[in-house]
């Protein structure tokens, strides 16, 4: 008899790991509290590294390529060329793609169950879920993979801690006219966020801006001054909260009757730099699906995590930052560190950083002193919600 596995989630982590595991011969079911994918659409800027970890899926989810970056802080510019370009994805359209996916590869996804409960037992799980018609109805697996979020009732319900979350706000606004398609502009302004703004083009004509915050209504208010300074008129908002990745999370669990694993928010496999998840989740995906498959985690999860630590580095030395700090930081961009950014994706922390300490020394006295200093980032400094 091939053990049934129990993806609970039809996120996108989530669909990667069941059309993985699917093809790979596994009796997967993927249980989705939604009635279906149509959820609230969100633009995400993601890197090349997507291709590399899905090749052909996904391609139908990408609306445009990024091929430069301008950073402003302080009336100071940098602009920065993209050997590879980014994506510019639309969230739903990626899942629906995934969910096809999962389901030709032998997956079977039940809409409208609204995950309960877990309980162990001799021989098997339980997964207690709610339907739409109120009734609760039980799933005997072997596997359970979380892949529910952030806010994981998987992840709670096998004994993970909670994870600290901050909000993610952005709005869909029509392009300036001096602004090209293929450039993203990112600002520090750490008076509003320890994070930074964003404009991303999705078309010749529009886009999102955004940022990341601390705080939800003041992230909102930070966002409306800073679209009514900049004279963007939004025409709907986005919103979402995302895990602040502080530590490894153990990605597996073994109860009495089987196993538990999380991938994606659940895990919290999210860049704490740019807090972006979604090449970092699939890489995730394809490692849990690797110890499923095997019966042992494999290198992709310990490449991962030394990817989320090395991120989490970089957080500590920027987080906090005053406007003269920031400045500080563009200004020690020389045209070879330049041609560093340019030729890395944010997906490739360790190289990034060691071309960068490499071709600008006081860069590493810059992070030395951000850290003796204290850079006040940590699971304390993000709201749990």
């Amino acid at each position: 008899m091939n053990p049934e596995i129990g993806i609970v989630g039809g996120s996108a982590a989530g669909l990667f790991t069941a059309h993985l595991l699917g093809r790979a011969g596994k009796k997967v079911r993927v249980f989705e509290g939604a009635e279906d994918f149509k959820a609230s659409p969100r633009t995400l800027i993601v890197t090349s590294r997507m291709n590399d970890v899905l090749g052909d899926l996904g391609k139908k989810a990408q609306v445009n390529e990024i091929h430069r970056f301008e950073l402003f802080t302080d009336g100071r510019v940098a602009r920065v060329s993209l050997a590879r370009p980014d994506l510019v994805i639309e969230r739903n359209r990626l899942i629906r793609e995934l969910a096809c996916a999962a389901q030709a590869s032998g997956a079977q996804i039940d809409f409208g169950r609204q995950f309960v409960s877990l309980e162990s037992g001799k021989k098997h799980l339980t997964l207690r879920l709610r339907r739409t018609d109120a009734a609760v109805e039980e799933a005997s697996v072997n596997t359970v993979v979380g892949a529910d979020g952030a806010f994981s009732r998987v992840a709670r319900s096998a004994g993970w801690p909670a994870q600290a979350t901050v909000p993610l706000v952005q709005a869909i606004v029509r392009l300036p006219r001096d602004m090209p398609r293929d450039t993203t502009r990112v600002w520090f302004i750490p008076d509003d966020t320890p994070y930074f703004y964003w404009l991303i083009p999705d078309s010749a004509t529009s886009g999102v801006a955004g940022l990341i915050g601390e705080d939800g209504p003041g992230t909102r208010r930070a966002l409306e001054g800073f679209l009514a300074k900049r004279q963007l008129d939004p025409v709907e908002y986005q919103a979402a909260r995302i895990p602040v990745y502080s530590k490894w999370i153990p990605i597996r669990r073994q109860l009495d009757g089987g196993e538990v694993y999380l991938v994606g928010d659940a895990a919290g496999h999210v860049k704490v730099t740019t807090v972006g998840g979604i090449v970092t989740g699939f890489r995730g995906a394809l490692g849990v699906a690797e110890a499923i498959l095997s019966g042992k985690p494999g290198h992709r999860l310990r490449a991962l995590r030394r990817e989320l630590d090395v991120h989490l580095l970089i957080r500590k030395v920027i987080h906090n930052s005053n406007q003269a700090r920031y400045s500080h930081l563009v200004d020690l961009l020389n045209a070879r560190t330049r041609k560093d950014l340019e030729g890395c994706t944010r997906d490739e922390p360790s190289e990034v950083l060691w071309r960068l300490c490499l071709h600008q020394p006081r860069l590493l006295l810059f992070g030395l002193h951000a850290l003796l200093s204290g850079g006040g980032f940590g699971a304390h400094s993000a709201a749990s919600h």
